[in-house]
C-alpha cells in the first residue's frame, strides 16, 4: 500500500503529458498519428481515454476498485500500442516504452490490491 501513491502519481504525470498531448493534437501526435495509422480524431480520443485513466489512478488509493478499472483500461492501451509497433515492425526501442509504462501500471495494481 505504500507504494500505490508514489505509482499513481508517476502513472498520472506520464499519462497525463501523453494524454495531454493527444488530446490538444500537438504537431508532434499529429505525425506520430500518422505513422502509426491513426488518424488525428482517434488519435485525441486515445489521449481522452489516457486522460480518463489518469483521473481513476489517481483516486484509486481512496477508491481501489476505480482504481482498478482505470489500471485495467490503461493497461488495453498499452496493448493496442504494442500491437501497432509489433505490426508496423518497430525497432525495440520504439516498443519499449509501452512494455515499461505496462510494468508500472502492473506494479501500481498489484500495490493497490496486493
Amino acid at each position: 500500500m505504500i507504494l500505490t501513491v508514489p505509482l499513481a502519481c508517476l502513472i498520472a504525470l506520464v499519462f497525463g503529458a501523453l494524454g495531454l498531448a493527444k488530446a490538444l493534437a500537438v504537431p508532434k501526435m499529429r505525425e506520430l498519428a500518422a505513422e502509426a495509422g491513426f488518424s488525428v480524431g482517434a488519435y485525441r480520443r486515445v489521449g481522452l481515454l489516457e486522460l480518463a485513466g489518469v483521473a481513476g489512478v489517481a483516486l484509486g488509493p481512496a477508491v481501489p476498485p476505480l482504481g482498478g478499472l482505470a489500471g485495467a483500461g490503461l493497461l488495453l492501451l498499452l496493448v493496442g500500442a504494442a500491437v501497432v509497433h509489433l505490426r508496423k515492425g518497430d525497432p525495440v526501442a520504439r516498443l519499449a516504452p509501452a512494455v515499461v509504462c505496462a510494468v508500472l501500471v502492473v506494479g501500481y495494481l498489484v500495490a493497490l490490491f496486493g
